[in-house]
């Protein structure tokens, strides 16, 4: 039904992993402003609020003042510099969360034209694992996929049988 509609890959093993886990009756803070994959989740029917930009370094007032039984946070952390932070003042008991790995092979994400989008981490999965647990959350599941891209050379085909995506559904501990 939906997949031949989802931009790409991505978007795809995003969805089932969230609907594998969250309840369409579970309102969600999604951190971050409003973006293609915040629109396919209220397509699905989820009740879902976007954080407005602020600086999730430094300002926390999203995640303090929100009564959302969930937290998504799609490929987000990577762009902190200190994630913990924001990670261990979020309120809700379920969290949702997606990174892109760190590839040996290709230095870390970093735009020409906008001085925001940029990678100041790119996990492996045991230092996004351990971040977590630091921020008081107990991992319940954990997947990863790849992101072939359309191109000829050695990084195009590594990038075939490496993933590159890793997400996790995690719960706080009491």
């Amino acid at each position: 039904m939906y997949e031949k509609s989802f931009p790409n890959k991505r978007f795809k093993h995003t969805l089932h992993f969230l609907q594998k886990h969250i309840n369409t009756n579970e309102p969600i803070l999604d951190l971050g402003v409003e973006n293609p994959f915040s629109q396919i989740m209220l397509e699905q029917g989820y009740t879902v609020k976007n954080t407005n930009g602020e600086d999730l370094d430094f300002d926390f007032s999203a995640v303090l003042d929100s009564d959302a039984e969930v937290v998504t946070a799609f490929e987000i952390f990577e762009h902190l510099l200190a994630p913990l932070n924001v990670l261990s003042n979020i309120k809700a008991d379920k969290l949702v969360a997606s990174i892109p790995l760190k590839l040996w092979f290709s230095p870390a994400y970093r735009s020409k034209t906008d001085k925001w989008d940029r990678h100041y981490h790119e996990f492996e999965d045991w230092q996004f694992n351990w971040l977590l647990e630091k921020a008081g959350w107990e991992i319940q599941d954990s997947q990863k996929w790849t992101n072939p891209v359309k191109k000829l050379g050695i990084r195009p085909l590594l990038r075939y049988f490496t993933p590159r995506y890793y997400i996790v559904y995690a719960t706080r501990k009491h």
